[in-house]
């Protein structure tokens, strides 16, 4: 019997055998939203993810991946307030307010029809004197959770893709998640350094006590770390090998204690710090992006990406979505295709992904061509 597309991503994640090839576009919101014909912002606050992305990879008859958030429940859980409110034709904004031990923070994203939500307000506005409150909000042990709509969402999806629940992220995107990107780096560079370790050390145990949880509790078989700055090409190699690469290590060793893997994204240039990548024990990584963004150049880039990762991890990525995908004609989707198959020849740990997210531009034709060359024997 066939394997089903959930099956082959597992195995892939494995290093088990597949009957061919798992190819995974990163159909993330643009492309689902041009799928179902709805704006950002339904499909951001009206269509269950995993809807959308399931009846997108049905369509081009592919593998693929997406999250689940499963709800936890605080200890000590802070007071909030939301308004969404409309401030343009085709905009909104999502104001919060979370109140905790004598503190306000307050946050607002901004939503618009055309593009994915953003921030534009964060809660804390100087880390030297509300860090402290804002992490005993956000990090507390001893969370129960909430798991109706997690497990709701993978019934439903069944075997059509692998379905994975989301993780804390990794120590870097906590920081700018509370304050923003520019600010966090200039933390870390100006705070004491016995401060900054005192953090992390207590994030890494929240982040391992959390992951153990949801891996006991939960039947999902993946469980995914994303990465929003936490990454080589925002903060250097030095910098996210520091601060980020141990609560990634500690994340992957919760779940392997409980049989479960581990998928990590990690956006832009990763030469550098493929081995790191490998060392930490995750499962997959993606997407392992072609330059500009990237760095995993060609067949070349891709044969010494191989010969750093070895058999260490499952390697999930590569075609580039602009210049290939959006721009380019089927004989390039073929070539960077065979490109990837061709490095990874002698491995089961491939599922030929792309260099992140689809974009809206992109033509059909050549999506359907590299699932078609993915799945083809070679």
């Amino acid at each position: 019997m066939p394997l089903t597309p959930k099956q082959r991503m597992l195995n892939a994640y494995r290093g088990l055998p597949v009957d061919v090839r798992p190819v995974a576009p990163e159909f993330w919101y643009y492309y689902p939203a041009k799928v179902l014909r709805v704006d950002m912002i339904q499909l951001q606050r009206e269509v269950p993810f995993w809807f959308a992305l399931k009846t997108t990879f049905e369509k081009f008859g592919c593998e693929g991946w997406g999250t689940v958030w499963c709800g936890r429940e605080q200890p000590k859980p802070a007071s909030e307030t939301h308004e969404f409110i409309q401030v343009a034709a085709d905009s909104y904004e999502l104001r919060s307010c979370e109140s905790f031990a004598g503190r306000t923070f307050r946050s607002t994203s901004r939503y618009s029809k055309a593009e994915p939500s953003w921030q534009v307000e964060y809660p804390v506005k100087d880390p030297f004197t509300e860090l402290d409150c804002y992490f005993d909000m956000r990090v507390q042990h001893g969370c129960t959770l909430t798991q109706a709509k997690a497990l709701e969402a993978r019934n439903a999806v069944g075997e059509a893709f692998l379905l994975e629940c989301v993780l804390p992220g990794q120590f870097t995107d906590f920081l700018a998640s509370a304050m923003g990107f520019e600010m966090a780096v200039q933390y870390l560079m100006t705070e004491e350094s016995a401060k900054l370790e005192s953090y992390q050390k207590r994030y890494r145990d929240y982040v391992s006590e959390t992951t153990g949880l949801l891996a006991a509790t939960l039947p999902f078989e993946s469980y995914f770390m994303g990465c929003s700055y936490s990454c080589a090409s925002l903060m250097g190699p030095r910098l996210w090998r520091q601060w980020d690469v141990p609560i990634v290590a500690a994340a992957a060793s919760a779940i392997h204690r409980h049989g479960k893997l581990m998928h990590l994204h990690y956006h832009g240039k990763s030469l550098e710090n493929a081995a790191d990548l490998a060392s930490t024990g995750v499962d997959c990584v993606c997407p392992f992006e072609r330059p500009p963004g990237g760095d995993v150049d060609g067949l070349e880039g891709l044969q010494r990406t191989r010969a750093l990762i070895g058999e260490k991890l499952t390697f999930n990525g590569n075609v580039h979505t602009v210049a290939t995908l959006i721009r380019g004609t089927r004989n390039d989707v073929r070539r960077e295709v065979g490109q990837i198959k061709s490095a990874f020849a002698d491995s089961h740990r491939l599922i030929i992904g792309t260099g992140d997210q689809v974009g809206r531009e992109t033509p059909e034709e050549n999506l359907h061509v590299m699932v078609e060359a993915g799945h083809e024997a070679s």
